[in-house]
C-alpha cells in the first residue's frame, strides 16, 4: 500500500504544480481550489507513504513523478518545447529514481 500511496501523492503533485500555473496568481476561484485540496492531499498522501518507506527513496520518487508528469504536461497541453535535450534530462531523472529504487530493494 504504501507505493499506491506515493503514486497517488505524486500525480496528485502533478495536479497541484499545473494548477498553480492556471490560478493566475491565484486570481481564480476553482483553480485555486483546486490546487490547493492538490497539496494538501499530495502531502498527507506522501505522509502515508512515508510510515512504510525510507524517506530518502519515497522523497525522490515524489518529486519525480512530479518533475516528469509536469514537464510533459508543459510540453503536450502548453507547448513548451519538446526538443531531445529535455527529453534525455527526463531520462536521466527516471533512471536515478529507478536506481535508488533498486538500491532500497537489495
Amino acid at each position: 500500500m504504501p507505493w499506491f500511496y506515493l503514486v497517488i501523492a505524486g500525480l496528485l503533485e502533478i495536479g497541484w504544480a499545473v494548477g498553480l500555473k492556471t490560478t493566475h496568481g491565484f486570481t481564480r476561484l476553482a483553480p485555486t481550489v483546486f490546487t490547493l485540496i492538490s497539496m494538501v492531499a499530495s502531502l498527507g498522501f506522501l505522509a502515508l507513504a512515508l510510515r512504510h518507506l525510507p524517506i530518502g527513496l519515497a522523497y525522490a520518487v515524489w518529486t519525480g513523478i512530479g518533475v516528469v508528469g509536469t514537464v510533459l504536461i508543459g510540453m503536450f497541453a502548453f507547448g513548451e518545447p519538446r526538443d531531445l535535450a529535455r527529453v534525455i534530462c527526463l531520462t536521466l531523472i527516471i533512471a536515478g529514481i529507478a536506481g535508488l529504487k533498486f538500491l532500497h530493494a537489495h
